[in-house]
């Protein structure tokens, strides 16, 4: 069975203001400001809806039998189409269980919109049972399938007031949590120029993201004990032979919390 874990990190959609604000002529900065104005005046907070999300990094953790592998789908340079496009394409070629925290009320539906804008298919991600019959009792779209896996949502038992932040599981379990910045810091860094930076930690988090999955896998009953320490062994392999500053700082904040 193939895991993809996966994470996405966005910024406002400044086109998309300019458009729905009849304002061409404004700046990146002039356009975001309108959307964050906009948000607060109806929420009361910055939070922006889903469809005004522009996506610039999705992060993956992928278990195969053959092995696993962090990474962030296209170059720094790739458009947001091209990163849904990939990300579809692999759910097309392999039919992956995803895996996410609160993926269901934000990471999907964000994917949704973006992929409607950019017209991009995927029919396997789509598929309900009408060309597939396995996909009729198991698909990624129903609340109660697997074969995407929301842990936000499962482990809250879909209870609103039970929701978790990843960070404080992560590090509740003996996992470094956040690392490099935060989700709202992460347009700030955008605009200056630090893209490289957040794909770093949005590949934090699904490392995170992934060790809390492991955990789950045990308690549940799919892994023993000693299959999740092979498994936790096998990441920190992984992470110290690709000997990236980040992943190295990952393994040693994990260690650290560990002791």
């Amino acid at each position: 069975m193939n895991i993809f874990v996966f994470d996405i990190e966005t910024i406002p959609d400044c086109d998309a203001s300019r458009r729905l604000h009849d304002s061409p002529e404004w700046s990146d900065s002039d356009a975001a400001n309108a959307l964050f104005a906009g948000a607060r005046e109806q929420n009361g907070r910055d939070f922006l809806a889903h469809y005004l999300q522009k996506i610039i990094v999705i992060s993956a953790v992928l278990k195969t039998p053959q092995g696993v592998k962090v990474w962030s789908l296209g170059q720094e340079d790739a458009d947001e189409k091209e990163l849904i496009t990939r990300f579809f394409d692999g759910i097309e070629r392999y039919s992956p269980t995803l895996v996410s925290w609160n993926g269901s009320g934000f990471d999907l539906p964000v994917l949704h919109y973006r992929a409607l804008l950019h017209g991009v298919a995927a029919p396997r991600y789509w598929e309900t049972g009408d060309n597939d019959s396995q996909f009729r009792w198991n698909n990624y779209l129903s609340r109660f399938h697997q074969r995407h896996l929301d842990l936000m949502d499962v482990l809250a038992a879909y209870q609103n007031k039970a929701y978790a932040p990843l960070d404080r599981i992560a590090t509740l379990l003996g996992y470094p949590g956040k690392m490099g910045m935060a989700g709202d810091q992460v347009w700030s860094a955008y605009q200056e120029g630090k893209l490289n930076a957040i794909r770093n930690y949005c590949e934090t988090d699904v490392l995170n993201t992934y060790l809390v999955y492991l955990r789950f896998e045990q308690i549940r009953g799919h892994i023993t004990a000693e299959a999740y320490q092979q498994a936790c062994d096998e990441l920190r392999h992984y992470l110290k032979q690709e000997n990236k500053p980040h992943f190295n700082e990952f393994s040693e904040h994990w260690r650290t919390t560990e002791s």
